[in-house]
């Protein structure tokens, strides 16, 4: 990777710490330079404007996510064992300090339009995509029913995560953990074969 690259790399990712806690809205050039420790001129080179700074940083959060939570899951086994792997590194991700980028920017663009709306519409589609290819893994190695509608156990796990984070972070409830691997278990075990029943 070229110094630019690198540079911009470091940039993007201050970025993403800033707008966890900020929010993309909240995130300036001049902002950002002042954290960065660079001036507005030499931040402007790179982004050119708010809006492809927001971009960007989008896209960086959404790199750092696949590094830590997908990158992984990817290493277990196929089936059960990498969408358990997959929820407890996406668990730990909302505990990161600030939150999680991903849900801010939904509560900020969902009701507008442009750039800015539509990539976080599009990063949100591709996450449920791939919880339902995980959750097809496990129909392929025979653990779910050859019937489970893969894209429904999808919508049941990220409803589970988005639960675990309103309850932990919001509620600070200190068993919220606990519960959804509970509700996560239910999931699996309504949709195991029978012989994973007994």
């Amino acid at each position: 990777m070229r110094k630019g690259e690198l540079t911009r790399q470091a940039i993007l990712d201050v970025a993403v710490r800033m707008a966890r806690y900020s929010g993309l809205s909240g995130l300036t050039i001049g902002s950002l330079a002042a954290a960065a420790d660079m001036s507005k001129s030499g931040l402007f080179a790179h982004f050119r404007s708010k809006e492809a700074l927001q971009l960007a940083c989008m896209e960086r959060n959404s790199e750092q996510f696949i590094d830590e939570v997908f990158r992984p899951a990817l290493g277990k086994p196929r089936g059960i064992a990498r969408l358990q792997a997959l929820v407890e590194n996406w668990m730990a991700w909302y505990s990161r300090p600030g939150g999680c980028l991903y849900l801010a920017a939904a509560a900020e663009f969902d009701d507008l339009t442009g750039p800015l709306h539509d990539l976080m519409v599009a990063e949100q589609r591709q996450l449920l995509d791939s919880l339902a290819r995980i959750a097809a893994t496990a129909v392929e190695a025979g653990e779910l029913d050859e019937d489970t509608d893969v894209f429904q156990v999808a919508q049941e796990v990220f409803g589970i995560l988005l639960s675990y984070n309103w309850m932990s972070r919001i509620l600070s409830y200190p068993d919220a953990a606990d519960r959804a691997w509970a509700a996560f278990n239910r999931l699996i075990d309504s949709h195991a074969v029978a012989s994973r029943r007994v």
